[in-house]
C-alpha cells in the first residue's frame, strides 16, 4: 500500500505531500484486521484523478482477482463505452501503471516499448488491494457511468443474485459474470436493455452462453474467457445473432465457437474480433466490415483460417505465437487497405509472400521472432508508406534484398546488430531519416506466471 500511495504522490506539489499525509496519519488502522481502513488507504491515490480516469480506475473492479488480462480488453471498453480516444485510453493506462495501480506484462518474447498499438501483447494485472479499492469506490462514488454490475463466483451466492435479479430488466451499462459452469435451464429470466459491455469469466470444459443475452440490443463489446486448464466448448453462440450493435469480441481458450456458419451470421456488423487460445476457425468471409483481427496462442493453427483475405476493411491484423503457421498465402496481398501487420513469434514461419508488396497502405510492420526467416522477399521495397519495421530476434535472417533502399518513408527499425549494420548503409544510400535501434536478444517468461 505504501508503494502504491508513494507513487501515486510522484512529481504532486509540498502541499499536496502534506494534505496526503494528514490523511494517511488519521487512518492509521487500529489493527490489521482492520480491512476497511486498509481499503481506504489507497484512496488517497486517486485524489489527483480527473473524473474521466476515476471512473475508468472503477472499470478495474469488473475482472477477476488475480488473473492477468489482456490490455485490449479493457481499452475496448474505454474506446467503446467511455468514448475515449484509443490513444487517450492508454495514456490512462500508463498512467494507471505509473501511480502502480496496476502492473503491466508484456507478452511478446523480446523487450520492446510500451505503446498503445502493441495492446493485444500487452497483459494487466491489479496491484494487492487494489480490486477491493476499485469495488469499495464503484459503491461509493456516482462520477460518470455508475452502472455495473458483477455477479461472481461461488455457484450458490451466484444463483442466488441472479433470483433477485429475476424476472426484471436490469439497468445496468456493464455486466461481469465470473462463476461456475452453467447449463441453459440454470439461468435466470432476466432482461439488460442498457448493456453495453458484458464479461463472462468461467472454469470449466463446458459452457453455454445466458439465453438473455440476445436482450442486450445495445451491446458494443463481448469478452468469453475460459480460465480453466484446458479449452471450453461454448454453447449458445447463435444467441448473439440479434446483437447488430456488437463492435468488438474477444474469445479466449475456446473449442470452435464460431465453427459453424450459423454461429456467425449475426456478427456481420463487428469491426473487431479478437482471439487468444483458440482452437476451430469457419469460413471468415462473412466478417465484412472487421477493420481489427488478432490472433494469439492459436497453437493448433497450421493454415490461415478461410476467407480471411478477403475483408476490405481490415487495417491491423496481429498474429503471434502460432507456432505451427509455416507458410502465408499467395493472396495474402488482397489485403490492400492493411496499416498494420504483426507476424510476432510464429517460429514455423519459413517465408513472407511475394505479395505483401501489394500492401500499398501497410505503416507498420512486426515480424519479431521469427526464427525462421531467412530472406526477406524483395518486393518488401514496394512498401512505400512503411513507417516502421520491428525485426528483432530474427536470428536466420543474414542480409536484406537491395530494394529496403527504396523504403523512402522509413523512420524506424528495430534489429538486431548484424542486420542493423546493413540499415546504416541503407540510410547512408537513400534513407536519411531512418533511425535504425539495436536491440539484444531478451527471453522472459513472466507472461506465463497467471
Amino acid at each position: 500500500m505504501v508503494s502504491v500511495i508513494a507513487s501515486s504522490m510522484h512529481g504532486e506539489s509540498h502541499k499536496a505531500w502534506k494534505r496526503a499525509t494528514n490523511k494517511v496519519s488519521k487512518r492509521k488502522c487500529k489493527s490489521d484486521c482492520d480491512r476497511k481502513r486498509l481499503i481506504r488507504l489507497p484512496q488517497i491515490c486517486i485524489d489527483f484523478l480527473d473524473d474521466v480516469a476515476k471512473e475508468c480506475l472503477l472499470d478495474l473492479g469488473l475482472f477477476p482477482e488475480n488473473r492477468k488480462i489482456c490490455v485490449d480488453a479493457l481499452l475496448d471498453i474505454w474506446v467503446y463505452v467511455r468514448k475515449l480516444q484509443r490513444h487517450d485510453a492508454f495514456a490512462i493506462l500508463s498512467e494507471f501503471a505509473r501511480r502502480n495501480l496496476l502492473n503491466l506484462t508484456n507478452n511478446a518474447r523480446g523487450s520492446r516499448a510500451i505503446q498503445h498499438r502493441n495492446a493485444p501483447e500487452l497483459y494487466f494485472s491489479q496491484a494487492d488491494g487494489m480490486r477491493d479499492l476499485a469495488l469499495y469506490l464503484r459503491r461509493q462514488y456516482n462520477i460518470l457511468h455508475p452502472k455495473r454490475l458483477v455477479i461472481e463466483r461461488q455457484y450458490s451466492s451466484f444463483l442466488g443474485k441472479c433470483e433477485l435479479l429475476n424476472d426484471r430488466a436490469i439497468d445496468t451499462q456493464i455486466l461481469s459474470i465470473i462463476t461456475s459452469p452453467m447449463e441453459e435451464n440454470q439461468w435466470y429470466d432476466m432482461t439488460f436493455p442498457e448493456t453495453e459491455v458484458l464479461l463472462i469469466f468461467f472454469t470449466s470444459t463446458e459452457y453455454v452462453l445466458p439465453p438473455f443475452l440476445k436482450s442486450m440490443k445495445k451491446l458494443k463489446f463481448l469478452m468469453v474467457s475460459n480460465c480453466g486448464a484446458k479449452k471450453a466448448t461454448v454453447k449458445g453462440i447463435d444467441v448473439m445473432s440479434s446483437l447488430t450493435q456488437l463492435k468488438s469480441v474477444r474469445f479466449e481458450s475456446l473449442l470452435s465457437p464460431l465453427g459453424e456458419k450459423q454461429s456467425i451470421e449475426g456478427l456481420q456488423n463487428i469491426e473487431k474480433l479478437s482471439m487468444s487460445l483458440y482452437e476451430g476457425f469457419g469460413n471468415m468471409s462473412v466478417f465484412t466490415k472487421l477493420k481489427a483481427f488478432n490472433l494469439d496462442h492459436c497453437s493448433e493453427l497450421e493454415h490461415l483460417p478461410l476467407g480471411i483475405f478477403n475483408m476490405p476493411s481490415i487495417l491491423s491484423l496481429s498474429i503471434t505465437n502460432c507456432h505451427l503457421l509455416q507458410k502465408l498465402p499467395d493472396d495474402f496481398g488482397n489485403m490492400s487497405s492493411l496499416r498494420m501487420l504483426r507476424l510476432s513469434a510464429l517460429t514455423g514461419l519459413k517465408e513472407l509472400p511475394a505479395s505483401i508488396g501489394k500492401l500499398g497502405e501497410l505503416e507498420y510492420l512486426d515480424i519479431s521472432a521469427c526464427e525462421g526467416l531467412k530472406v526477406l522477399p524483395k518486393e518488401i521495397g514496394k512498401l512505400k508508406k512503411l513507417k516502421e519495421f520491428d525485426m528483432r530476434e530474427c536470428s536466420r535472417l543474414k542480409a536484406l534484398p537491395t530494394t529496403v533502399c527504396e523504403l523512402s518513408s522509413l523512420k524506424l527499425v528495430i534489429c538486431d546488430e548484424k542486420i542493423g549494420k546493413q540499415w546504416l548503409r541503407a540510410r547512408n544510400i537513400s534513407i536519411p531519416e531512418l533511425r535504425v535501434e539495436i536491440v539484444e536478444a531478451h527471453f522472459s517468461l513472466d507472461w506465463l506466471d497467471d
